[in-house]
């Protein structure tokens, strides 16, 4: 597949550098946008990339980029992925997919109409230690799931700080980063909560840095999902059932489990990751486009909507709205 990279920043350098390493499989860079023909020809000349363009307009009109990694602040993932499948490009578009509930339909929608792929890049349900975490859990190896935890956060200072909090850019620790929290419980579960109680504390840019959110769903499994942009908290996650517990030392990258059951002793599975995880998800998006296909079958528009409601539904509860930003 030939991408095009839509943004230079740090999540679109990483995303460079799993190409690169991916050219055996036929993955290669194409292009690259910017909003400063200068951005774009400083990082095009880092990863080898041949064209580079001043706009996104350009970048999207290119008849060599068959895809483009939309990799833009939150607020602006709609517009851009937008200006994508209307000029017949494929689209992986960083999480959260968009601000609005609305917003993500019709962009599924409009990639059915054109006949084109696009997925959210929620790039940890491809990993493979999940494939095996859910056969466990189907199984019912650990019995019925009554408890999960997971936490996530990081410093953010600077420039850096300013950018991940801006309410216009979409900003906020639960968008950020409580997505990944979010999203591996309903990887879990397969299910919205039926309710939801939280904490949350508000910063100087009016948009939340930390989060203590309580689910509860139909089956009296109870999670707790805490994130922030202030703080450092190791990416743990516990899963505790009638029969056994799961842990996770960084449910994010999720290279390794340990899998505890009554009387046995515990199992250590471990799946390392080929490059850095990206990998996965670009090769399903290739592979998905490759095949005619519209959307992904393991990480669904369903299962993405539904995330993004969840995401909706607690900024709501606390009185977050976005301009012009409806359900």
């Amino acid at each position: 597949m030939k991408w095009g990279i839509l943004a230079t920043g740090r999540i679109a350098k990483k995303f460079a550098e799993t190409i690169l390493q991916m050219e055996e499989e036929g993955e290669m860079l194409a292009a690259v946008g910017s909003r400063q023909l200068e951005s774009a020809k400083a990082f095009a000349d880092a990863y080898h990339i041949d064209n580079y363009y001043g706009s996104y307009e350009q970048l999207a009109s290119d008849p060599d980029v068959e895809a483009i990694y939309v990799a833009t602040p939150n607020s602006m993932h709609y517009e851009n992925c937008k200006l994508c499948l209307l000029h017949g490009k494929h689209v992986l578009c960083e999480k959260p997919f968009t601000i609005t509930v609305s917003q993500a339909k019709e962009l599924y929608d409009l990639a059915a109409e054109k006949g084109l792929f696009i997925m959210e890049a929620f790039w940890i349900w491809f990993l493979p230690l999940y494939g095996k975490l859910r056969e466990i859990l189907k199984e019912g190896i650990i019995g019925e799931i009554r408890q999960i935890k997971c936490e996530y956060g990081f410093v953010a200072e600077g420039a850096r700080k300013e950018r991940k909090f801006k309410s216009e850019l979409g900003g906020g620790a639960l968008l950020d980063i409580g997505i990944y929290n979010l999203g591996f419980l309903y990887l879990l579960k397969q299910e919205l909560p039926k309710s939801f109680t939280s904490k949350v504390h508000m910063n100087e840019y009016g948009t939340d840095d930390y989060s203590d959110i309580e689910l509860v769903y139909s089956d009296g499994c109870v999670a707790q999902s805490i994130q922030t942009i202030g703080k450092e908290l190791e990416r743990n996650a516990t899963i505790i059932g009638t029969k056994g517990t799961i842990f996770l030392n960084d449910f994010q990258h999720a290279e390794r489990m340990t899998v505890c059951l009554e009387h046995q002793k515990e199992i250590v599975m471990e799946f390392p990751e080929d490059i850095n995880g990206f990998e996965y998800e670009i090769r399903e998006a290739s592979k998905c486009a490759r095949e005619g296909k519209t959307s992904n079958d393991y990480y669904t528009p369903k299962d993405s909507i539904a995330i993004a409601q969840l995401l909706y539904d607690i900024r709501t509860s606390w009185g977050m709205r976005f301009e012009g930003e409806e359900c």
